[in-house]
């Protein structure tokens, strides 16, 4: 029997008046834009894990109890497998910013009809599946 690891992560899907929040990634780390949020560490449970990050990565404090599951997605990327979980808040402090200027170079809200040409084919795919009410879906690529 394989060893098999599956790495979890978190993401938020912060809307507001029909626009999402995306972060725009550095050329290094993809260059693409992709949602606030990432790895829930051995020690953490998902809500904690993503209102870290975003925190670390974004400068919002997220309200814990407005948290809410919109989706799960089952990733495999070549032998990787991922289990991501989005939520959606409808509660959080502060101005958005980019605070990890290595990771992602800014950061801004985006119309769900026009999302940029070079958004995460991740995200624009969730974004869909959630749009739908879809909220579990399986995600390959090769």
């Amino acid at each position: 029997m394989q060893n098999h690891k599956i790495l979890l992560k978190s993401r938020l899907v912060l809307l507001n008046e029909n626009k999402v929040l995306l972060m725009h990634q550095t050329s290094n780390n993809g260059g693409k834009y992709t949602l606030p949020g990432g790895t829930v560490e051995d020690n953490e449970f998902a809500k904690l894990a993503l209102i870290r990050e975003v925190l670390e990565e974004t400068g919002i404090l997220v309200d814990y109890e407005s948290l809410k599951m919109v989706h799960v997605l089952h990733k495999k990327k070549g032998t990787n497998t991922r289990m991501v979980l989005y939520f959606k808040a409808d509660k959080w402090v502060g101005k958005p910013i980019s605070r990890e200027l290595t990771k992602f170079k800014e950061v801004d809200w985006f119309e769900l009809n026009n999302l940029p040409k070079t958004v995460s084919p991740t995200v624009k795919y969730v974004l869909e599946q959630i749009g739908q009410g879809i909220t579990y879906s399986e995600f390959s690529k090769k």
